[in-house]
């Protein structure tokens, strides 16, 4: 693991609970209860650590790594102009290719010809630009086209813009910042919908509100089980010594969910800055947006044969899976089975969590977030993931149709706190119809892809894993371990929601990675 640089600074996460006196952080993603040494808890100050030497290094990474703590670029330089090469594929769309090269001046650029119809209109738009052109005699898809502009780049960093995609030059050099950190080899700004039309229609707005794109406004270290477990593809910069290349080419879709999990494995760090932000086109007619859900849907079961259960559409312990399970069928049962269900997960988070004075009031925090996760998350199975067989055994089960019902109002009940700041987009009306066509196309496509595969394993939740202790590498603190772990990853495939990830401290009842000190 590479050191950090001396004067690198890492504050905590906005939403990390502190107790014990500032010494047990709690929070991140997988979930973490991080309890600090004397000697660590004194390196905080103002919930911020500096890098001074070896010691404050490993605490900063730490935090980095489990999405305790996030950077700040704030006093970073970002990389002079002529150390960005933009590659860009693209397969007709002059317009649009037109209005990306235009904003990304004086940034060099590469546009990789993917077998345009029309190719005399590409080759116009990236003369008129001083774009550089290479132009392929056949139609090998985006992974593939931008290994071939890659090829080409010879600076350090190496952004990928796709042509729908508007981002101006400022935007990617301040997003170099993030390789101040050695350990990052590829970073992705926020993802919003951009409507073009004169009049949009209400999917077009729907879509400016709840992006499949968008992955929320927290920033995060990326991995599976990450609060953020992939980049899009559509925008993204790196290192060129690393990423070059480095998309699988047989992928048509989910390359960017396989490229970010193969980086993580290899041991580099993938980040997500939400502060910066891209304009992606909305798609203009209502069958092109839900065939593009469906498209993302059908990658899960490729995803799954090479990255396993990281695909899993729900990651449940057995006791709130009951619980939650109880509240969607809203029968006299359900307040007690729930009742029961939050004391037990309460009582094991509570013998996980390190002796502190206030670690009941921590475990009922704990143990009550990760039950209304599992809500959330069995809605979405019901909604989403599990929508045809769903539907189907409610035509006979008044309970699965009692079930499926709470869900809608829970799912509209999220979509709505979600989603609040920027309702003026679309109603609540319309909020809630886009998510359940949202739903229902790309729960269509993923059960497309996983009988084309011949394989379930996109569409089956699992138990949280369980990871063995692991002794720190540095001798000067007291011993770093994990145990457990509720990480929860979606292809292109989506969270709970219309994201293709977000957090999951779903396994409170055996919180995130666990317990962990320093």
């Amino acid at each position: 693991m590479s050191a950090l640089p001396a004067g690198f600074t890492v504050r905590l996460a906005s939403d990390v609970l502190v107790a014990d006196g500032g010494r047990l952080l709690v929070g991140g993603s997988p979930l973490t209860a991080m309890r600090l040494s004397a000697q660590a808890h004194q390196m905080l100050v103002d919930n911020t650590i500096c890098v001074t030497d070896e010691q404050t290094a490993h605490v900063a990474q730490r935090l980095l790594a489990t999405n305790l703590g996030v950077p700040d670029l704030a006093n970073v330089a970002e990389a002079d102009a002529d150390a960005l090469t933009v590659v860009i594929p693209v397969r007709d769309r002059p317009a649009q290719l037109d209005r990306a090269l235009g904003a990304l001046t004086p940034l060099r650029s590469v546009v990789v010809d993917d077998a345009s119809l029309d190719r005399s209109a590409v080759a116009a738009i990236a003369a008129r630009h001083g774009a550089r052109l290479l132009p392929l005699e056949a139609n090998v898809g985006p992974a593939a086209a931008r290994n071939a502009g890659a090829a080409l780049v010879t600076t350090p960093f190496i952004a990928f813009v796709d042509s729908d995609v508007e981002v101006d030059a400022t935007t990617l050099l301040m997003l170099t910042r993030h390789f101040a950190d050695p350990q990052v080899c590829l970073v992705g700004p926020r993802i919003t919908g951009v409507v073009r039309s004169e009049r949009p229609r209400w999917f077009e707005r729907y879509d400016v509100v709840a992006s499949s794109l968008t992955l929320g406004e927290k920033s995060a270290s990326v991995a599976p089980g990450s609060d953020v477990g992939w980049l899009p593809s559509a925008c993204l910069v790196g290192r060129t010594s690393i990423v070059a290349g480095a998309f699988d080419e047989s992928l048509r879709v989910g390359e960017d969910v396989d490229l970010v999990w193969r980086l993580v494995a290899q041991g580099h760090r993938v980040r997500y800055d939400p502060t910066i932000e891209a304009g992606h086109d909305t798609r203009t007619t209502l069958w092109s947006w839900l065939g593009r859900k469906a498209f993302y849907g059908s990658g899960s079961a490729k995803l799954a044969e090479r990255h396993g259960d990281a695909l899993a559409p729900a990651v449940l312990t057995p006791t709130f899976a009951a619980a939650a399970a109880a509240l969607l069928l809203r029968n006299r049962w359900s307040g007690p089975s729930a009742a029961v269900g939050l004391a037990v997960g309460m009582r094991a988070v509570q013998k996980a969590l390190p002796p502190t004075p206030d670690r009941r009031r921590v475990a009922g925090r704990l143990a009550l977030r990760g039950l209304c996760w599992a809500v959330r998350q069995e809605a979405s199975l019901l909604l989403r993931h599990w929508w045809p067989v769903a539907a189907c055994g409610a035509l006979a089960s008044r309970n699965l149709r009692r079930a499926m019902a709470t869900a809608v109002v829970v799912d509209s009940f999220v979509g709505l706190a979600e989603h609040r700041e920027r309702t003026e987009h679309v109603s609540p009306f319309l909020l809630a119809l886009g998510r359940r066509l949202d739903d229902a196309a790309y729960g269509t496509g993923l059960w497309w892809g996983a009988a084309r595969a011949g394989s379930p394993t996109s569409l089956l939740p699992r138990r949280p894993h369980h990871l063995k202790r692991q002794a720190a590498s540095l001798p000067h603190l007291p011993t770093v371990f994990r145990r457990g772990s509720n990480a929860r990853g979606n292809c292109g495939a989506r969270s709970p929601r219309g994201r293709e990830s977000t957090r999951d401290p779903q396994g409170a009842g055996r919180p995130g990675d666990g317990p962990a000190s320093i």
